[in-house]
Formats: structure tokens, C-alpha cells, sequence
């Protein structure tokens, strides 16, 4: 093993040498002498006429040729797609370069080593790509593009010590078994078997020499590209890399066997036969001139090369370097209570930025001509960009464009922001790696520096329409997801839920020169027969999207059209605005006069409190009810249904009407609608308009002593693709709910379950906080849950009687 890593080591820190030996032998192999013995032409397919008839044997030598030439072709092809699953065109083109090169000196060794004639060389080919083990070589880039760039020798030392032994076994069995053709006596196999065996000695010997050498030259000449950030993740698995012992063993006794018989049959051949090859003088003299060569830079430069190494590292450490410190502290502080526990980015950032190593930046003119000439900054290091961006060259927002790698845009722009400031503001508690930034650039956010994480909490299970749901929800709030949870142990009899209407809304705002006009468009619009084409229109913008209606209200000489619309899993604002558009430019050829003053005009309404999303509802108007039995609400809620209707009348009908409330007529519905939004990727703003809820409790059963709840909610605005849907966690949250993409058999279906879960975990948190307000629980439950680091007197705990909300 030590041995294989030594010749790795030095294959990988020696490239050029070892690549302009083997090109030397190369050349050497094609001007060699030949001196065949005529011995090896003695028998001839005539001599076998007793048992096969010679047209017999071309027959069946061409059938046999074929059945190879197909199985390599096969074979080839099954090796380079298991390389394609990895995902990696480096490891396939490294590959693809590999098997060119080998092919290639495998034929000079064949056309001068053996007496075969032109016509062999084709057949001669096909079984080298037989006996080729090309996952073998993509498993060595694989380790070799498994590390940093600062790693690749010793990545490629590890590899060859991994597989060299494995290798070697396998080219020793597949060598003597082979041979046994040679003893056969029929020379078109003894011809066939010389050449396999040849085919597995050049693998190996380009495999363990060659192969290595260009695969250090290849990677080091990629430091300045995104090469082994696209593939750092890949990593060779423990599977690969061991082998299995008793197969090891049995390879070993087949050697030895193999070896005996071969031997034994071959033991006078070096004697009778006469020299195959003679080498004639100028190969000699370059011959000692590669090996004088290869002795001095071993001995000699090898030694001024280690020093000048050492200088540049002692000359490294002499740099100054933060450290991540330590402190032990032996004495308990007793005025804290808790202790912040902070997202574990910190070390992480540090070990990546701080200790990040890069050449001297050059100058601003050899910068600027390398980016203009490739039009990218992929060449460039990560200061030299800066210096661009600083210089007006880069402009900030486009600094992922300009290198052409997510995750090293937002780096850099974290360290231009640092370098903005005299004293670097304090990025390192605000995490930015192991994050996919594909996803979210041109469609979730811009100028990206980082992400937040929120805590995830998950309630349930959640009884709805006789199915059992947990819900995600993303909060800070102390107390809410244990609430909520407690709502839905309360709730096990069942909720039942509906969508009553779907439809999501637009309202742009036009303008005519006076009111008779602005009257007279009004009008044709609610024809029905000029409300079909421009549903027409409208239809014809998108799959999903169908308006289903028109309503539109007139002030003076603006119209604003409320256009309403299914978008099916869609949240679909994006989609109704362009539909609408559409149908405004359609409009608009009927009566030139109309200006269009703006696509949005506060009629939709959009994240804003309004009664016309109230009344008319916009997105899923959902609708939930349940019935609570008397022995739930004692055990679970410790409260009473009359003292819960009670206390719903006064805080949610009468204390809302008193504030003046649009569609505020409940406890907390913001509360359980946001967490579930920022949990499964919703837009977190429309929680003012889908927050509307109006919950109505009543007393049910013989004796009044049950509990009927419901929950009435006109405009839930939420979908299951686009958006922050597509984030990896948000997706992972939809899929927990079970309503993840796109419903193909019946578009707008999730979305719809979406909405009626949303509704029915309002209506467990509404229940929940309504029994904690009547049993007076509220300030306690908050002060032990949401109060993380006060200390708080117990006695002043228990003398807090009436809830403060």
C-alpha cells in the first residue's frame, strides 16, 4: 500500500516528466526494429483441416470477431453512463482523454511488438476497449476532484493507494488467463490471446503512469476555475475503495496455479526461440539520456525544489492569522438563566474566508482586459473582483453573473460589504454556505449576502376531512406552536373543511377623457357576449390561468376592473397580471381613448386591508368547523364551553367591532397564517389580506355543555408552485403536508388543501388561545415559554391573575 502511494505521490508531483517518458517510449515503440522468428508462422489453418475445414473457420471466426467487436462497443458504452451518473462532464472528458491516449499507444505497441497483419490492428482495438476499465479511471478523478485544489497530489496518492493493489491483482489474473490461449496451437487464438494480454499490460502501465501524471496537470492547471467547486461533493465510497479479502485470496491462488502451468509449458521458449525485438543504437542513446535525466532531477532537483517549498510555507505561517479561541470558565454565572444558542456558522465562516489564500491582485488594467476578453470574471480571484466592483467595472448586483458560481458571488459580496466599512461589520453570526443559490437567484431575492434560519416547530397530527396532517410552522414566537399543537389534541373528533370559492385578482386602473366614455366602456364590458372574448384573451396567456369573472367600479372618469381568475396550484399574481394586461391592450382597441394608468390600481387589493377582499373574498375562501365535546374542553382546554362563547363575543365580535377590525373578528389568525407561510415558501406579506378570519363559537349538544367552532376565512392567497415554493426547506415542508407541486390530475387541487389546512389550524390555535384567556393561563404560559433570559419572580408570576392580550 505505502509503495503504490509512493509512485502516486510521485506521478502526481511530477507530471511533466512522467508524461514526456511515456511519449518517449511512444516514439520509440514505432521506430523499433522487428525480427520475428519465422517459427511463428508454422502453423497455419491448413494444419487443423482434419477437425475444421478452412471455410469453416473463417465462418466461424468472423461470427466470433463480431460477437466481440458488438460486446465491446456494449461495454463501452455501459462504462462512460455509470460515469455520467455522476453528474460531472470532467470526470467523463478526463476519462474520454484516457481511453484516446491509451488506444493510441496500445496500437504502436501492437503493429511493432507482434507479427500481425494491418487488418489485426481493428480487431486488435476492440479488444483493448474490451479489457479497458474505464470506471477505474473515473473512480481516481472522482478522489482526485474529491478535495480542495491545495490536495490534489495527495488526493491522487490516496487514489493510486486505493486502487493500485486491486488493479495490479486484477491485470496478473486477467494476464495468465488470458495467456492460456497462447498454448492452444491454433494461431489465430494465439493471436488473438498475444494481444489481449498486451491490451491489459498497456492499461495497466498507462492506468498507474501516465494516466496519473496528466490527471495532476489537468487540475492543476484548473486552480483559477470553478472546477472543484462543482464537484467538490463527490467523494468515493468506503465500498469502492475496500476490497473484499477472500476475493483477494482467490486471485492470489489463481496467480500462482496459473503461473505453474504457464510456466511450465513456456520453460524452453527463451532457449529455441530466437530474439523478437532488436534494439538498434539511437534508441539506446536516447534511452540513457531519459534515464540520465530522470536520475538528475530525482536526486538532485528534487531536494532544491523541497527547500524553496518550505521557504513558502515557513513564509505563510510568518502572516499573521485569526484563530478561533477558547475559554474555560470555572465559576457559574448565576444572574443568567439561559444561554443563546446561535446558528453554528461561525467557525465555519472563519475557516473559509479568513484562511482563504489567493495570489497578489494584479493591476487594474490586466483585470479589466481579462474580464473584457472573456466577458466573465471566472479568471479572476475574489479581490480582483471586488476591485472591479469597487471601480464601477461589476456593478454589485450582478456579481453572480460575472463569476458564473452562485455560492461565490454571495461570498464575494459579503467580503465588498466588509470592505466597505472602516471596522468590518458583523457578518459572522449570518450563515451563507451549504445553501443551493441556483434556486433563489432571478426568482426569490436579490443581492444576496446570506440566509436567515428560522426555527421550524410541527403541530399535530391535525384531524381533516377524516386525513391526518402535521403542520410545519416557522416561528420566534414563544408559546404558538405549542398552543396550536394543544388546539389539535383537542380537536381529535375531526375538522371539517371547504373551499367555496377560488379566484385571485387584478385591479388596474384606466382613465378615459370623460365620464360618458369611462360609462360607455363600463357597460360593454359586462356584456356577456364581449366578456367572452376577452376571457378569450385573457385564457390564451397561460394553462392554467381563466378568468372567471369582472368587477369593476366607476369614480368620475377612472375605471378600476377588478379581472378575477383560477390559477390553478399557482398563487398566481404574476400570472393574473399578465393575463390582465392582455385583456387591458384588448380593450384598449375598442376604445383608443382609454389610457391605462396602471396595471395595479389598489382594487385587487394586494397586502393591504381592505374590505372588498373581506366581502368579496380574493384567492381560497375557505370555510371549517368543528365540534368539541364537554370532557375535551375539561381535561385538555381546563375551561367551559359557555365561558368560551362567552368570551368570544366580547374579544372577538364585540371588542373587534369597537377597534373598527375589516376582517379581524378572531383571536390570533396572523399568528398561525405567517408561520405557516414562511414555512412553505408563501409570500410572508399577503398574511394581511389571508389573515381575515371571522370565528364563531356557539354552544352545542342537549345540555349546551359541547362546543361548536368555526372558523370563516375569504381570501387565503397561497400556492404550491413558484415563489419560495421551490427552496429546498419550503418544498420539504409542502411535501410533510403532502401537497408538494403541481396536482397533475386535477390541477389546483393542492393548492386548495393547502388553504384548508392553513383554515383548520387557525381554528386549533383560535380554540387553544380563547381556553387559555378564560382559564387566565396566557401571561404565565408566556412568561415561562417567550421570556428566554429574565429572571422573573415567582411571586409576582402568580399575582398576574387577569390576562393582558
Amino acid at each position: 500500500m505505502q509503495a503504490f502511494q509512493a509512485h502516486g505521490e510521485f506521478c502526481a508531483a511530477h507530471p511533466w516528466e512522467v508524461i514526456l517518458a511515456v511519449v518517449t517510449v511512444t516514439i520509440c515503440l514505432f521506430t523499433v526494429e522487428q525480427s520475428h522468428s519465422s517459427s511463428s508462422q508454422k502453423i497455419a489453418v491448413s494444419d487443423c483441416a482434419c477437425c475444421i475445414h478452412e471455410a469453416e473457420y473463417h465462418a466461424a471466426d468472423i461470427v466470433v470477431m463480431t460477437i466481440v467487436r458488438c460486446l465491446a462497443v456494449l461495454y463501452s458504452y455501459y462504462q462512460f453512463c455509470h460515469l455520467s451518473k455522476l453528474k460531472s462532464k470532467y470526470i467523463l472528458g478526463i476519462t474520454g482523454f484516457f481511453t484516446i491516449v491509451s488506444s493510441f499507444i496500445f496500437t504502436s505497441a501492437v503493429s511493432n511488438f507482434l507479427p500481425v497483419d494491418a487488418s489485426d490492428i481493428e480487431d486488435a482495438l476492440f479488444l483493448f476497449l474490451l479489457v479497458i476499465d474505464l470506471v477505474k479511471a473515473g473512480t481516481l478523478a472522482q478522489i482526485a476532484l474529491g478535495g480542495s485544489t491545495e490536495e490534489i497530489k495527495q488526493n491522487i496518492a490516496k487514489g493510486i493507494a486505493s486502487l493500485g493493489p486491486s488493479i495490479t491483482l486484477d491485470t496478473l489474473v486477467e494476464t495468465l488467463v488470458i495467456g492460456v490461449g497462447t498454448l492452444s496451437g491454433v494461431q489465430r487464438l494465439e493471436t488473438l490471446s498475444y494481444i489481449a494480454c498486451l491490451s491489459v499490460m498497456v492499461n495497466y502501465i498507462i492506468f498507474m503512469t501516465f494516466y496519473p501524471a496528466c490527471l495532476s496537470l489537468i487540475l492543476e492547471l484548473s486552480r483559477n476555475t470553478n472546477l472543484f467547486q462543482k464537484n467538490g461533493i463527490l467523494s468515493v465510497t468506503s465500498k469502492e475503495e475496500k476490497s473484499n479479502p477472500v476475493v483477494q485470496r482467490v486471485k492470489i491462488i489463481m496467480i500462482i496455479g496459473l503461473a505453474v502451468v504457464y510456466l511450465n509449458s513456456r520453460c524452453t521458449f527463451w532457449k529455441n526461440e530466437d530474439n523478437i525485438i532488436a534494439l538498434s543504437s539511437d534508441h539506446i542513446v536516447i534511452l540513457i539520456v531519459l534515464l540520465a535525466l530522470m536520475a538528475k532531477f530525482v536526486l538532485f532537483e528534487k531536494q532544491t525544489i523541497a527547500e524553496e517549498n518550505m521557504k513558502s510555507f515557513l513564509k505563510e505561517e510568518s502572516e499573521p492569522r485569526k484563530i478561533p479561541t477558547f475559554f474555560l470558565e470555572y465559576q457559574d454565572n448565576d444572574e443568567k438563566l439561559c444561554e443563546d444558542k446561535h446558528v453554528q456558522t461561525d467557525f465555519v465562516f472563519k475557516s473559509n474566508t479568513e484562511s482563504y489564500k489567493e495570489r497578489k491582485p494584479r493591476n487594474l488594467g490586466e483585470c479589466l482586459q481579462i474580464f473584457q476578453t472573456n466577458l466573465e470574471a471566472t479568471l479572476l480571484t475574489d479581490q480582483e473582483v471586488i476591485m472591479l466592483i469597487k471601480e464601477k467595472y461589476i456593478a454589485p448586483y450582478q456579481i453572480e453573473q460575472a463569476v458564473d458560481n452562485a455560492d461565490r458571488g454571495v461570498r464575494i459580496r459579503r467580503r465588498y460589504l466588509e470592505s466597505l466599512h472602516d471596522t468590518p461589520i458583523i457578518l459572522t453570526e449570518l450563515p451563507f454556505e451549504s445553501y443551493d443559490y441556483s434556486k433563489v437567484m432571478n426568482a426569490c431575492c436579490e443581492n444576496v449576502i446570506g440566509y436567515v434560519p428560522i426555527p421550524v416547530g410541527l403541530v399535530g397530527p391535525l384531524h381533516i376531512d377524516q386525513r391526518k396532517i402535521y403542520v410545519p410552522m416557522a416561528t420566534t414566537e414563544g408559546c404558538l406552536v405549542a398552543s396550536a399543537n394543544r388546539g389539535c389534541r383537542a380537536l381529535k373528533s375531526g375538522i371539517t373543511t371547504r373551499v367555496v370559492a377560488d379566484g385571485m385578482t387584478r385591479g388596474p386602473v384606466v382613465r378615459f377623457p370623460s365620464i360618458k366614455e369611462a360609462s360607455e366602456a363600463m357597460k360593454w364590458i359586462e356584456d356577456s357576449k364581449n366578456f367572452d372574448v376577452i376571457k378569450e384573451n385573457f385564457d390564451s396567456t397561460s394553462r392554467y390561468a381563466r378568468l372567471s369573472r369582472i368587477f369593476i367600479r366607476i369614480a368620475a372618469r377612472y375605471l378600476f376592473i377588478r379581472f378575477i381568475a383560477t390559477t390553478g396550484d399557482a398563487m398566481g399574481m404574476n400570472m393574473v397580471s399578465k393575463a390582465t394586461e392582455v385583456s387591458l391592450k384588448m380593450i384598449q382597441v375598442h376604445f383608443p381613448n382609454m389610457e391605462i394608468l396602471s396595471i395595479s390600481g389598489n382594487f385587487c387589493a394586494d397586502k393591504k386591508v381592505a374590505a372588498i377582499n373581506w366581502i368579496e373574498g380574493r384567492g381560497k375562501s375557505v370555510v371549517c368547523e368543528a365540534i368539541v365535546p364537554s370532557e375535551t374542553i375539561t381535561s385538555i382546554l381546563k375551561t367551559t364551553a359557555h365561558s368560551l362563547v362567552e368570551c368570544n363575543i366580547a374579544k372577538n365580535m364585540v371588542g373587534s367591532s369597537i377597534a373598527g377590525s375589516v376582517g379581524g373578528f378572531n383571536a390570533h389568525a396572523a399568528n398561525v397564517v405567517t408561520a405557516i407561510y414562511i414555512a412553505t415558501g408563501q409570500d410572508p406579506a399577503q398574511n394581511v389580506t389571508s389573515s381575515n378570519c371571522i370565528t364563531i363559537m356557539e354552544p352545542h349538544g342537549p345540555y349546551g355543555e359541547d362546543l361548536y367552532i368555526s372558523c370563516s376565512m375569504p381570501s387565503v392567497e397561497v400556492g404550491t408552485i413558484g415563489g419560495g415554493t421551490v427552496l429546498p426547506a419550503q418544498s420539504a415542508c409542502l411535501d410533510i403536508i403532502g401537497v408538494k407541486g403541481a396536482n397533475v390530475s386535477q390541477p389546483g387541487e393542492n393548492a386548495s388543501q393547502l388553504a384548508r389546512i392553513v383554515c383548520a389550524t387557525v381554528l386549533a390555535g383560535e380554540l387553544s388561545l380563547m381556553s387559555a384567556l378564560t382559564a387566565g393561563h396566557v401571561v404565565k404560559s408566556h412568561l415561562r415559554y417567550n421570556r428566554s433570559s429574565t429572571t422573573i419572580c415567582s411571586d409576582l408570576v402568580n399575582s398576574l391573575k387577569v390576562p393582558l392580550h
